[in-house]
């Protein structure tokens, strides 16, 4: 008799190898535009809050502040990306795209829609979403084990 597969352990399986083998995908193709995941993910992260500060960055992506400001700095020095001093507090810089950096956006959000397309190829949008409804759901119950204070209820939450 074979043993009960372990649908945790195949979850947990699954999902690490979607993520390593779609940042492979996408460390490709951004080669293709000269320039590494990496740079792309902290173009994303700027263009959706552009003014954030440095540091509230490399908390958003979970990076250590010297590994960003290397990221940064590159940026800085192909024109993508500007630091501008804070109105209130000038140790602070803020982050914005430059407008070269626009055009490359736009191709960026091509790729995106492209690694997207491939990604979900023979999965129906109504499985989308319920995947998507599901992993927020898996989020959700990770967020409070990580921190019990975050308990809300749906119509807290949405409400």
């Amino acid at each position: 008799m074979s043993p009960q597969p372990d649908t945790g352990t195949d979850f947990l399986s699954a999902l690490f190898e979607t993520q390593r083998m779609l940042r492979q995908l996408a460390d490709k193709e951004a080669r293709h535009l000269g320039m590494t995941r990496a740079q792309w993910a902290v173009l994303a992260k700027v263009e959706r809050n552009e003014g954030q500060k440095q540091t509230d960055l490399a908390d958003a992506m979970e990076m250590a502040p010297i590994s960003l400001t290397r990221l940064i700095d590159k940026l800085c020095d192909s024109d993508l990306i500007e630091r501008r001093n804070d109105d209130t507090d000038r140790r602070i810089k803020r982050l914005y795209l430059t407008e070269a950096a626009r055009p490359l956006m736009a191709k960026l959000s091509v790729l995106r829609a492209d690694l997207m397309q491939v990604a979900f190829a023979g999965v129906s949008e109504a499985e989308m979403h319920q995947l998507v409804d599901h992993l927020e759901t898996i989020k959700d119950n990770i967020r409070v084990a990580l921190n019990p204070a975050t308990i809300k209820t749906k119509e807290q939450a949405y409400g």
